[in-house]
């Protein structure tokens, strides 16, 4: 028999002193906004349900009163895939990590939960997740839900990490969900948008933990792109960042090690991730949305500022980094075999155009998963992504790389900006349909429904 080690959480099953969810509501709440500052929504009322209980009530009184529900993460989506003018459940109580289970090699988590709190609780048992994104601010229901991943040869997405779910639907009623029970649900709700009813907990995959050694040098765009295939195939982690209006790269191989650990020094570290890649970057994004034809030149002396470095941690603190420069984001996930010439299509765009591109375009790999809105569902993908610093036009170039993405097949992120709407996205997901299902049979009044999901999946 499998042994559970209870793991305490600001949120149990039970919630707290009985104390009713309806008690934590608003009259006309402040403001919702997102981290980049993109959405802003006014919802009618709001509230931060405790237990899995509490959550339930409070979708069923919304229900009474006729209002659309929708679940807030930590915001850091760009798209408003968690706006409302109804019910906002906040997710500031319902978090803590509820159970370990070593011998199955599952942690179970309140679905509120910021994944830095879930990695430093999983770190303590001396345990992992296999792969994770590289930052851990949002909420482990937030992240998962929108499809946050990271990159990996072999190992995929937060979502595909995910082997039970607990679901409160749209008449209050809470299904658990896994292979075995309740299995359509499962394969959707992992990667579900909020769509299909407001996730209570969720329960991932883990692992003893394990060292990784993080190796990071800059590398000629030609070289990169020559040795793509290589590179990932090589390394378990593979990504790397070009640098628009230069030829240059910054590259980064992560793979388990025996060890010794040896992290970054604390100076060292310091100079790296937080006076150059935060703090100096800062400066610089701040200049050039004041004169945009100083960017070119930032962007050869930001591409040279970060020297090559090799360190070895635990996987949190390898995968994961400060992100302090607060910028809007696209991001498309194209087939293995087109992304390198879309790459290079916009890469031509940027240096034939006028458009000035302060941030890095990313790069990242993932494997094929089952899905069935994983933008990997069914094939081995590669991301790009596209920035631009908050405040600075971003619309045009955006447009222009879309337009790019999708002539090679890619499915945009669903938390990214982007201007897919159902007539495309129907297409470009073969079991597009098998989640219309679920989700005509879930929530046939479209009690979880707003504006973004009326566009991406329909009405």
């Amino acid at each position: 028999m499998a042994v559970s080690d209870a793991v305490g959480g600001s949120g149990g099953r039970g919630g707290r002193g009985g104390r009713d969810a309806t008690a934590t509501a608003r009259h006309r709440p402040r403001p919702w906004r997102n981290w980049a500052g993109t959405v802003t929504a006014r919802p009618a009322r709001s509230v931060a349900p405790a237990s899995t209980q509490e959550l339930a009530a409070a979708v069923r009184a919304a229900a009474a009163e006729g209002l659309t529900v929708k679940a807030a993460g930590t915001g850091h989506s760009f798209t408003p895939a968690a706006a409302t003018d109804g019910l906002l459940i906040r997710p500031e109580r319902l978090t803590g990590v509820r159970a370990v289970d070593r011998e199955a090699g599952t942690v179970t988590v309140a679905a509120g939960t910021p994944l830095r709190h879930l990695n430093q609780t999983l770190a303590a048992y001396g345990l992992s997740l296999t792969n994770m994104g590289d930052i851990m601010a949002q909420t482990v229901s937030g992240a998962t839900s929108t499809g946050t991943h990271g990159t990996g040869r072999d190992s995929a997405s937060l979502a595909a990490q995910i082997t039970a779910l607990e679901l409160v639907t749209a008449d209050g009623s809470v299904l658990t969900c896994s292979a075995e029970q309740n299995p359509d649900v499962f394969a959707a709700a992992r990667l579900g948008l909020g769509a299909l009813g407001v996730i209570s907990e969720l329960t991932f995959a883990v692992e003893p933990e394990f060292l990784l050694t993080a190796r990071e040098e800059p590398m000629p765009y030609a070289e990169v792109t020559e040795r793509f295939d290589e590179l990932v195939a090589e390394n378990e982690h593979f990504e790397f960042y070009w640098f628009p209006h230069t030829g240059n790269c910054s590259t980064k191989r992560n793979n388990r090690s025996q060890g010794p650990a040896a992290p970054l020094g604390r100076i060292s570290g310091w100079f790296e991730d937080e006076l150059l890649s935060n703090g100096a970057f800062q400066v610089a994004c701040a200049v050039g949305r004041a004169a945009p034809a100083a960017i070119p030149g930032l962007a050869r002396l930001s591409s040279r500022a970060l020297s090559a470095r090799t360190y070895t941690d635990i996987p949190y603190k390898v995968f994961t980094s400060p992100r302090r420069v607060r910028f809007v984001e696209m991001e498309y996930a194209l087939p293995r075999d087109a992304a390198l010439t879309a790459l290079g299509e916009l890469k031509t765009l940027v240096e034939r155009s006028d458009f000035k591109v302060g941030f890095p375009v990313e790069v990242r790999t993932a494997p094929a998963d089952d899905i069935p809105l994983s933008t990997a569902s069914g094939r081995d993908t590669v991301y790009i992504a596209v920035h631009m610093y908050r405040g600075t036009p971003y619309q045009a170039y955006f447009a222009a790389t879309e337009r790019i993405m999708t002539a090679y097949g890619g499915r945009p992120h669903w938390g990214k900006l982007h201007t897919r709407d159902v007539s495309h996205l129907a297409g470009a997901y073969p079991r597009f349909a098998e989640f219309a299902a679920v989700r005509d049979r879930l929530d046939p009044e479209r009690r979880f429904a707003n504006p973004y999901l009326r566009r991406v999946l329909g009405d």
